[in-house]
């Protein structure tokens, strides 16, 4: 039974052209052909690199976030309730923020506590399952670093190949395309970083795409396990380094926006926007999924593999028309408002006890950051006043006139 599931899972009709065979792809003749069992390489790197990002956090982005002066929000930590914790941990965290007011007030029978503490007790209780702003920072600090890693072998990987300027190259000679050393290590060291990435998705900041981020991954290692099966090895090395190109700077601008440094940060991220929008909507499309789509078919016929493949570059272009969409939520708030982080995530809440001291906290940090604005509030008091007084003593001599 399992050597006939082998057989229609590696039948050549599914994968290779016509009149291809899998031995065609035996090392021979000086050519080296990427094998399958090679893939399993991917688990060790992806092991070693959560032990690299371990240690890069601590050792260099923790000691770089004191240096920096990145804390922590000092949270206030939700009272022992059974009868909460038991409501809190049923529900989804989107489903408290808007609990109901009949919930609330069911809440507040079951445990004889009023309205607002219910409330505030939800507050403190989500506030405590959100990473803190050093969490953050370090995991940003590692993708940036990561990416610009990986960005700069590949640009060194692909500078002087023919297929990086004319895109029918890539097609050239095709499958009989032999691997190149650089190619290997370029493979093995992006999908172990995206293997890792899934490993890691249980204890890593949740964002509000948590959704799209698995099937982001998911659509990557499948297309990078298939194109290395199958020898897309070029146009595979070449999707790499365009996705890779704006992730230094997304996660660039994260990590100087968490660092204060705004005016880099937001630097950063207008580049960062246009260099998204020109090569995830214009040259991922019209080019790399154009050369996947068109060029093939002038040498031989569409096949199984052929319409997979391009199937899943379709995939992270849906994702791609997604995140575009947050991006410009998030250019619309950098234009008309400040930006304060990464749209995906989640706002903290406040959870102070009295609504009144609520405001007068903000009252205070209002006053004690603009003087300007205190000192007119009080011109603006003591106009009120002035004018009151104007009308009462001219409603005074009407009364006495009369």
């Amino acid at each position: 039974m399992l050597q006939t599931i082998s057989e229609w899972l590696w039948w050549e009709h599914l994968w290779l052209p016509v009149n291809v065979s899998w031995s065609d792809l035996e090392d021979r003749e000086g050519r080296v052909y990427a094998k399958a069992s090679q893939l399993y390489g991917a688990l060790p790197c992806a092991l070693c690199l959560l032990l690299v990002r371990y240690l890069f956090e601590r050792y260099l982005a923790t000691p770089l976030a004191d240096v920096w002066g990145i804390r922590d929000r000092v949270r206030l930590t939700a009272e022992p309730n059974p009868i909460l914790e038991k409501y809190f941990c049923k529900c989804n965290a989107r489903i408290i923020l808007l609990l109901s007011q009949a919930d609330v007030r069911a809440l507040c029978k079951k445990t004889s506590w009023p309205e607002r503490r219910v409330q505030v007790w939800f507050r403190r209780r989500r506030n405590q399952e959100r990473p803190g702003l050093r969490k953050r920072f370090c995991e940003a600090s590692w993708r940036c670093v990561f990416y610009l890693f990986a960005f700069v072998g590949g640009v060194l990987a692909l500078h002087d190949k023919p297929w990086f300027y004319n895109l029918k190259e890539v097609w050239a000679g095709f499958p009989k395309q032999s691997m190149l050393p650089s190619q290997y290590w370029y493979y093995l060291l992006e999908m172990g970083f995206y293997l890792s990435l899934l490993l890691s998705l249980t204890f890593d900041v949740k964002r509000k795409d948590f959704k799209e981020q698995v099937i982001h991954h998911i659509a990557t290692l499948t297309l990078l396990s298939f194109s290395w099966i199958s020898n897309y090895i070029r146009i595979g090395t070449l999707v790499m380094a365009i996705h890779d190109s704006s992730d230094i700077l997304l996660e660039g601008a994260k990590v100087f926006n968490y660092a204060k440094w705004h005016q880099t940060a937001n630097t950063m991220f207008v580049v960062f926007t246009v260099v998204f929008m020109v090569t995830r909507l214009v040259i991922f499309p019209f080019w790399l999924i154009h050369c996947t789509w068109v060029y093939p078919l002038d040498q031989f016929a569409p096949f199984f593999g052929y319409y997979f493949f391009n199937i899943m570059l379709l995939v992270l272009q849906v994702l791609h028309l997604y995140w575009a969409v947050l991006i410009s939520r998030m250019v619309f708030k950098f234009i008309f408002s400040k930006l304060e982080g990464d749209d995906r995530s989640d706002e903290e809440e406040d959870d102070s006890d009295s609504p009144k001291e609520e405001n007068h906290k903000l009252n205070h940090t209002n006053e004690s950051k603009n003087p300007q604005r205190k000192m007119g509030s009080r011109h603006m008091d003591r106009f009120s006043l002035d004018c009151v007084c104007e009308k009462l003593i001219a409603y005074k001599r009407v009364n006495i006139h009369k």
